[in-house]
């Protein structure tokens, strides 16, 4: 599945650079960057982790991570020739792999937790731009967002023990990226890489207050990296 997404996508890209980095090129969509308003959608990949802060020394948990998706739409509100305000709502999938080296946990299957989450994100952010380039923008990018965690289990009554890694519902956000905006002859294609770290603890604790999975984590916050293909 990733070779039939990264195949295209890599002809995609070496159109782009061929018809855009060359001496003269014709002018696409010259009238893009001047309207107030401006829509468009997104798909990418992300790779989700986890930061942990401790009670006590102890041996760190394990972060095994994996690429999930992200896909959402995009309104843009132009400020002037470099900054505007975008708002990105998106749904993103990820997976994480957690290995507890507690030795209190006798039986290794439940030192190994699968946490599944899919964000629901509402980012708000400062779009930084330089002139245009010919065909190309590149431009930075940072602001706030806040997200909804479809599988949290926060209503669970069931914890670690029976098999249930429980999260806050709500995170807290803080992003930062880079990019460059590609103006092609019929819509404008933007590829960026961004970081984003939760300001907030999620974990919600086991029942007993001495859990080898929960006991010693004084805070738990995610953070990730998205890489997104944007379409205007």
């Amino acid at each position: 599945m990733k070779k039939w997404f990264f195949i295209p996508l890599t002809l995609l890209l070496v159109n782009i650079a061929s018809a855009q980095f060359n001496e003269s090129p014709i002018l696409n969509k010259q009238n893009e960057d001047k309207k107030l308003l401006n829509w468009g959608y997104f798909l990418g990949l992300n790779q989700y982790d986890f930061k942990f802060e401790y009670k006590e020394n102890a041996p760190d948990i394990l972060v095994s991570k994996s690429f999930g998706f992200n896909v959402g739409l995009i309104g843009e509100i132009r400020l002037n020739e470099f900054f505007d305000v975008r708002f990105e709502p998106g749904l993103h999938y990820g997976s994480r792999l957690l290995g507890f080296p507690s030795p209190l946990i006798e039986d290794e299957r439940d030192a190994l937790v699968e946490v599944k989450s899919t964000y629901i994100n509402f980012p708000l952010l400062l779009k930084a731009s330089t002139r245009r380039y010919g065909n190309f923008k590149p431009f930075l990018l940072g602001g706030v967002s806040t997200g909804l965690n479809l599988g949290s289990n926060e209503d669970s009554l069931d914890d670690n023990e029976t098999g249930t890694f429980r999260m806050k519902k709500w995170v807290y956000n803080y992003e930062l990226g880079f990019g460059i905006d590609f103006y092609l002859e019929y819509f404008k294609f933007t590829p960026s890489i961004r970081g984003v770290f939760a300001i907030t603890d999620e974990l919600i604790p086991d029942n007993d207050p001495n859990s080898p999975w929960t006991g010693n984590i004084e805070s738990l916050k995610t953070r990730g990296i998205f890489i997104n293909f944007t379409f205007e």
